[in-house]
């Protein structure tokens, strides 16, 4: 599921639980204040029942499978209500089913509206013919309420839709620093290949021409070469591991400026020296957490907490459970080999990844 789609899906399950019993109430009041006969508790029932079925299949994002069948019975309740059994709130179902279908139409939406409108005002104006003191409760009142509610639906509708925008502005950022993780990586195995092979190409070709007028000469370039060679397999290796020697400060400032582009509000909280033998080893959970963070959760805040020997990352949005961490896996294996050890727990919603080296002393410590 897009994480624009959960979102949506979490915000109408909240509409749904907080709206439906006051829903419930107004179909109630509806029913018993126009009803004076059991006849009319059957006319007017299947309009709020209408009404109410809307609903939840509109918090359901599923409103377009019943709109058609809840808006006729719906409209069919409130000429009968008008003009029959004098019922001026009749048109509440109908209001409701429709207000909640418009603005889920892919075109068209003014149009239908302007219907809507037209339909509940003109058969409270017929009800005119027949009761001259029917202007306010079955004209004026209906058509206004009518109104009213089919522009807040537009508003919440573009609420929903402002919502998803911004859902997807923050996972193409999510994305974008994923690439700009790629990109660097990119960039660190060129540094280590890109010039150590051209420098290869240029003594194999100096070899050659030596090879028969200095012999002696020909094989201490290739010995150069294989030296250059072993070193350039031993940094790619440490590189495609992550052992690559890191930065602390600077994993530190580049996973803020990530997260802060990616929508994530952040807090650090860091002593002013971690101890070098471990500084590296926390750079790389840092920068780990950090991929993992943007590729696998909607966090909304991440805490960053660093002393001297240890780093604890804790963000929220960890949405149906710890996720495959591969990567942190690893490190785990090499973090426990060095005497530190690294835990990875969920509580609700909230990710915590730590990594500590108790055999060093802590920040303060003596």
């Amino acid at each position: 599921m897009r994480i624009t789609e959960a979102t949506q899906g979490r915000l109408r399950r909240l509409n749904l639980y907080s709206a439906m019993p006051p829903l419930l109430l107004a179909a109630f009041v509806v029913v018993a204040v126009d009803s004076r006969t059991w006849w009319h508790v059957v006319v007017l029932t299947p309009g709020v029942i209408a009404a109410l079925v809307a609903f939840e299949r509109w918090t359901a994002n599923d409103i377009g499978r019943v709109a058609v069948p809840c808006v006729l019975v719906a409209a069919a309740v409130w000429p009968v209500g008008a003009l029959v059994i004098g019922a001026p709130n009749s048109y509440w179902g109908l209001t409701s089913a429709a207000s909640m279908a418009i603005p889920r139409l892919p075109r068209y939406r003014a149009v239908a509206a302007v219907a809507l409108i037209g339909y509940v005002a003109a058969f409270g104006a017929a009800r005119l013919l027949t009761d001259s003191a029917a202007l306010r409760g079955y004209l004026l009142y209906p058509t206004a309420v009518t109104v009213l509610v089919v522009v807040l639906s537009f508003v919440g509708e573009r609420f929903y839709d402002v919502v998803q925008e911004l859902e997807l502005s923050r996972e193409r950022e999510a994305e974008l620093a994923v690439i700009r993780e790629r990109v660097r990586f990119a960039g660190d195995l060129h540094d280590i290949q890109g010039h150590t092979l051209h420098v290869v190409k240029l003594k194999t070709a100096l070899a050659r021409k030596l090879v028969h007028t200095d012999p002696g000469r020909a094989e201490e370039e290739l010995s150069e070469i294989h030296a250059l060679v072993s070193d350039t397999i031993r940094q790619t290796k440490e590189l495609a591991y992550a052992q690559r020697r890191l930065n602390l400060s600077a994993e530190l400032e580049n996973a803020k400026n990530l997260f802060e582009a990616a929508g994530i509000r952040v807090r650090v909280t860091r002593v002013p020296e971690t101890d070098e033998r471990v500084s590296e080893m926390l750079g790389q959970v840092l920068r780990e957490t950090t991929t993992n963070i943007l590729r696998h959760a909607q966090a909304t805040e991440v805490r960053i907490d660093l002393t001297a020997s240890g780093i604890t990352i804790v963000n929220d949005g960890a949405v149906g459970g710890p996720p495959q961490l591969r990567g942190l896996s690893a490190l785990r294996q090499r973090i426990v080999t060095d005497g530190g050890e690294l835990t990875v727990t969920t509580a609700g919603e909230s990710f915590t990844t730590a990594a500590s080296f108790p055999s060093f002393p802590r920040a303060g410590a003596r």
